[in-house]
């Protein structure tokens, strides 16, 4: 009779949400677990149902592949999950009911808060990826009125993304090989913008291929940010950081969707204040 959440996902021995979570309870003295299961695809209703009937589970993380399949599993969404159309967070409310959320959102735009906190002239995030992470950052970058290039291997996939989460936006889509190859494209005066570079796709992850981005598509003073956390020195970060842009790695959202999760599950606050404490015990 121990309480526990668990991640979700298939592969799932990459994840660092046990660490996380785990740091979290153990800081707090709170007598409850979080593990790491390994769901695949055709098990996944059977895993959900599992679940429903266990009184020490108390929710759970959701990870690749399965954050949009297990929407119609559960028995309600919150708003902003039905908004982004995947759900990367499951909650077993007191009447019993599963309920899916997503923290994707509020985690990425986490270490964004400060430079989103001014006003700009023009704010503008080119994005490559499609799935459901990149779904949330639509979703969360839209909302914080930025214009969008959407870029992945489908551009009709990336249009209908778009059109769903965000239809009235100025936003486009270009086919991922668009940013592969250097241009000479002058661009404008950048005083007063904010313009973002997000790999929000598995590329550059460990045993994926290799992100291939000419930094030359990067306005002067954007911000490259990696939603990859293994390794978390992406080429793709390394390549900005050489090019003289300023980076924000995987674990900064990961932490940030985390925290949000954390409260959901155990019902208390994480110990933020411990997050350098934290990131040291994730690059061990």
């Amino acid at each position: 009779m121990r309480p526990y959440a668990e991640v979700i996902g298939d592969p799932i021995a990459q994840s660092k949400s046990p660490i996380i979570h785990g740091f979290w309870l153990e800081k707090l003295g709170i007598d409850a677990d979080y593990r790491a299961a390994h769901v695949t695809a055709a098990a996944l209703p059977a895993y959900i149902q599992a679940r429903r009937g266990d009184a020490d589970w108390r929710g759970c993380n959701v990870t690749m592949p399965h954050k949009q399949a297990i929407m119609p599993l559960l028995d309600r969404l919150e708003p902003l999950a039905r908004k982004v159309g995947a759900v990367n967070t499951v909650v077993k409310a007191s009447d019993g009911a599963l309920v899916g959320r997503n923290t994707d959102v509020a985690g990425f735009l986490e270490p964004l808060k400060i430079r989103l906190a001014k006003p700009h002239l023009f704010r503008m995030g080119r994005i490559i990826g499609t799935g459901g992470a990149a779904r949330a950052i639509v979703a969360g970058l839209s909302r914080e009125g930025f214009t969008l290039v959407l870029a992945g291997r489908n551009p009709d996939k990336a249009r209908a993304l778009l059109d769903e989460i965000d239809a009235g936006g100025d936003h486009h889509v270009a086919p991922l090989d668009h940013f592969a190859s250097a241009t000479d494209f002058a661009f404008d005066d950048r005083e007063g913008c904010c313009d973002l570079i997000v790999n929000a796709s598995p590329l550059g992850m460990r045993g994926q291929p290799s992100l291939v981005f000419d930094w030359s598509h990067a306005p002067p003073g954007s911000i490259a940010y990696d939603i990859v956390t293994d390794p978390l020195q992406t080429e793709f970060l390394q390549g900005a950081r050489a090019a003289g842009f300023e980076t924000i790695d995987g674990l900064s959202m990961l932490m940030g969707q985390a925290a949000a999760a954390f409260t959901y599950f155990f019902g208390a606050e994480p110990p933020r204040d411990r997050d350098a404490e934290l990131r040291e015990r994730l690059t061990a």
